[in-house]
């Protein structure tokens, strides 16, 4: 049957494809547009085989807190391109994920991928739909839901990188500049847990071997090894988890001396450091 442009626009309002898969869709199922739809889905399913190895290194990070603040939502939806991450249908599709996961207070990735929209077609069929229309691979790289006695957002300036902060023993303190400025820190400073007792067994003792082979290779003595490499590790607890780290506004303070300095019982009992592409 002959395909008309009004039926090709019917299909693209439909469905949010191009003109020309629109056509073709349509074409092939023979002006059904039920059989259309399905064929557009079978499409992004295609395409979203054929990438599932790429590499996805720009998207957005989107943070919803609740309005007593005790509860924060991140989302980081990825794809290949920096182009994709800006198309209109990329932004929605996003907001529209932070928006389920907020009214359903959704507890981890899986059951994000899911859970239904407004359609009733969970977000992982919406975003393979998505992938067929934008030829790109779609992820989502980090769900987070933190909650505590206070929880501080902050979104860097790219949209790739967000941070989650979990405050207790607040007690009626209004954490929100100091919140932003451990936000801020943790995004530049990258620390890899909140305190030593976070760090794996694992992970230690790499630092511990990988001290002793620097001091080897300075000609330091057998003997001396074990403890140079000691030292390099408080270094290392130093530099790489939060609470020790100096205050990059003001280094004569750690992080832990300034919340307890802010108020005296002030701790964060958790974070989390999202970014897009590294």
């Amino acid at each position: 049957m002959a395909i008309t442009a009004q039926d090709v626009n019917k299909l693209r309002q439909m469905t949010g494809a191009g003109m020309m898969d629109c056509k073709k869709a349509l074409q092939e199922a023979d002006g059904d547009f039920d059989k259309a739809v399905d064929i557009l889905r079978k499409q992004g399913q295609k395409v979203a085989a054929k990438r599932a190895d790429n590499a996805v290194s720009e998207g957005t990070v989107l943070i919803n807190i609740s309005e007593d603040g005790t509860n924060g939502k991140l989302v980081a939806l990825a794809c290949e391109t920096e182009p994709v991450s800006n198309v209109e249908d990329f932004k929605n599709l996003a907001q529209s994920i932070l928006d389920k996961a907020v009214a359903d207070n959704i507890a981890d990735k899986d059951a994000l991928l899911a859970a239904t929209l407004a359609d009733g077609r969970p977000v992982a069929e919406h975003m393979v739909e998505l992938t067929g229309k934008l030829g790109e691979k779609l992820e989502i790289s980090a769900y987070e839901n933190v909650s505590a006695d206070k929880v501080v957002p902050y979104i860097h300036s790219n949209g790739k990188l967000g941070v989650l902060v979990a405050f207790a023993g607040v007690n009626g303190t209004d954490v929100a500049e100091l919140g932003k400025d451990v936000a801020m820190q943790i995004a530049a400073m990258k620390p890899v847990a909140l305190d030593k007792d976070g760090i794996d067994a694992a992970t230690i003792e790499r630092e511990i071997e990988v001290g002793k082979e620097q001091a080897r290779a300075e000609g330091k003595p057998e003997a001396m090894l074990e403890k140079i490499a000691q030292g390099k590790l408080q270094k290392f607890y130093k530099d790489s988890t939060l609470l020790n780290q100096e205050f990059v506004k003001d280094s004569s303070l750690t992080i832990r001396q300034l919340l307890e300095k802010t108020s005296k019982g002030l701790t964060v009992t958790s974070f989390k450091r999202v970014a897009i592409g590294g």
